[in-house]
């Protein structure tokens, strides 16, 4: 059997630059490189240049790097498929995982992490390959017995003994005739006591393993007699459940099904890793609660202020109108012209003054429910000048509470940025939070935004003259749970946010800072190509 001697790597991301660098990389490791700049493009290249890795990026216009992934998988399932992320896309990693890409690295992508994925999928593609090949040999001979088949599996031991997924093949009666190192790893049970000695269905409950009869004898999970990437649970030799992803087929000897062969792996680091991602997200709740909580403690004197406006003008209001009934109902003078009009527009003013008290309450509670909100990733052309004002509304009279003078200096002329609105507010306020703890004793808080022409990037500055970060604390501050707040304000998370919401945008986001003197974080966005 012939491995591939001249690897070839096919690299899908819609960023030129990070293309450029990578495959550099690639070519002075010794691989063929292709490079496409979207998903479509990507998949007209695997059919047409056969690669055996594909590196995705996750998020992409058009066809996404899952969409990639799912369809690959369905043309060429051989190809392995290694997967790229940005912060705040683990979610979506754990789900490459699940269709079977063979690993993912995080941007920004180190080359030894690169060069280890590389590794595992070139052992997958080998493993996969030599197992295909030798299942075609398999069955080319068409051998009568499962003696003679288990004589054959032996002489390829090698094959199937270093194999990084476990192998388990059973014969017509269920009882287990190949079982390699890695399902012992996988179990507990030792080869000796369970080749020949045990049937397949020990590993499994008795109802778990009668769904996987079924489903493999269906055709909803591969086809039929094959299962792929077929989820379910076995009992380890301590009576554990261990999750496990299957693959699998049936093979027929003169028309009679007597063989089956299951590609086993384990998903318990798998489980693990979801079950953080659900951990993130929750903390990253909490920590938008925690500022939600100090948002509404200072919208409530906010909001307070034009509702006793809004009351005392209806009370004025009730007043006049009540002399204005007694006179009509029989006092002896009478409202002149002059009166009534002068009476009508100091109605008409209370109810303008009125009007904008209650639209002003009514933005800032609907900031409030937007911001409280758990809502989807909406991306769309945004007003940078207005994301900033709609920040500031939320945060206005938390500014003026801590005794903080605000200067905000806006660029006329800023291309719109493209991403989502309610996650970059988020972001901003989580910076002029982080300015207004630095200034316990009141102070400075200056926002610019502008366009730099040079970088050709929308930038957004907020800074504070407050106690400054020092040098040691800086290089750690965008890492999670890092803070050097006391406790009740917040657990680490609101700049580790902050960092994983302007990476998803495509933006980095720097901070300058002399201790005693003040910060100041700078966000910059691609802006819209067409505004551009």
């Amino acid at each position: 059997m012939g491995l591939p001697i001249n690897w070839k790597i096919l690299l899908i991301d819609d960023d030129e630059d990070i293309r450029d660098i990578m495959t550099v990389t690639l070519k002075d490791a010794g691989y063929s490189v292709i490079c496409a700049p979207d998903g479509h493009t990507g998949l007209m290249l695997a059919t047409r240049e056969e690669p055996q890795i594909i590196i995705t990026d996750i998020r992409m216009p058009g066809l996404t790097g899952l969409e990639v992934l799912e369809k690959i998988k369905k043309i060429k399932p051989e190809t392995e498929v290694i997967v790229t992320t940005g912060f705040g896309d683990i979610e979506k990693a754990v789900k490459a995982l699940q269709y079977d890409a063979s690993d993912f690295i995080s941007k920004p992508i180190d080359d030894a992490a690169l060069h280890m994925a590389l590794k595992r999928a070139k052992q997958r593609y080998v493993d996969k390959k030599q197992l295909s090949d030798y299942t075609t040999l398999l069955e080319n001979e068409n051998l009568k017995t499962s003696s003679e088949l288990v004589k054959n599996v032996n002489f390829q031991s090698s094959l199937i003994e270093n194999s990084m997924d476990g192998i388990l093949g059973c014969d017509e009666n269920d009882i287990i005739v190949t079982y390699n190192r890695s399902m012992e790893k996988l179990l507990g049970y030792p080869k000796v006591r369970v080749l020949k000695k045990m049937t397949v269905k020990a590993f499994f409950k008795p109802e778990w393993f009668s769904k996987l009869k079924d489903d493999l004898a269906g055709s909803d999970f591969g086809g039929k007699n094959r299962l792929f990437l077929y989820e379910t649970s076995m009992f380890s030799l301590e009576k554990k459940d261990i999750p496990v992803q299957i693959s699998g087929f049936i093979l027929s000897r003169d028309r009679v099904q007597n063989y089956m062969v299951l590609f086993i792996s384990d998903l318990r680091d798998l489980r693990i890793l979801e079950q953080e991602v659900t951990d993130q997200a929750k903390l990253l709740h909490r920590e938008k609660m925690i500022s939600l909580g100090r948002l509404a403690a200072s919208m409530v004197h906010e909001i307070n202020n034009p509702l006793s406006g809004i009351l005392n003008y209806v009370r004025l209001m009730i007043r006049i109108s009540g002399k204005t009934s007694n006179l009509k109902s029989g006092l002896k003078s009478a409202l002149t012209p002059d009166q009534r009009q002068n009476q009508a527009n100091k109605f008409n003013s209370y109810l303008e003054i009125i009007e904008s008290e209650t639209q002003r309450c009514s933005e800032l509670v609907s900031g409030l429910l937007k911001f409280s909100r758990k809502t989807k990733l909406e991306q769309k052309n945004i007003d940078v000048t207005e994301l900033i004002q709609h920040s500031l509304l939320l945060c206005s009279h938390k500014l003026e509470l801590s005794n903080i003078v605000l200067k905000v200096r806006y660029d006329s002329d800023i291309p719109h940025v493209y991403g989502d609105f309610n996650q970059l507010e988020q972001c901003i306020i989580n910076l002029i939070f982080n300015a207004i703890d630095a200034m316990e004793n009141g102070g400075v808080l200056e926002i610019r935004t502008g366009f730099n022409s040079e970088e050709k990037l929308v930038f957004i500055s907020i800074k504070d003259n407050g106690k400054g970060i020092s040098k040691e604390d800086l290089n750690f501050i965008f890492e999670p749970f890092f803070t050097t707040k006391n406790e009740g304000y917040g657990v680490g998370l609101g700049l580790s946010s902050a960092y994983g919401i302007i990476e998803k945008h495509k933006g980095t986001i720097v901070v300058e800072s002399i201790l005693d003197l003040g910060s100041e974080f700078i966000i910059k966005l691609p802006p819209v190509k067409k505004d551009f």
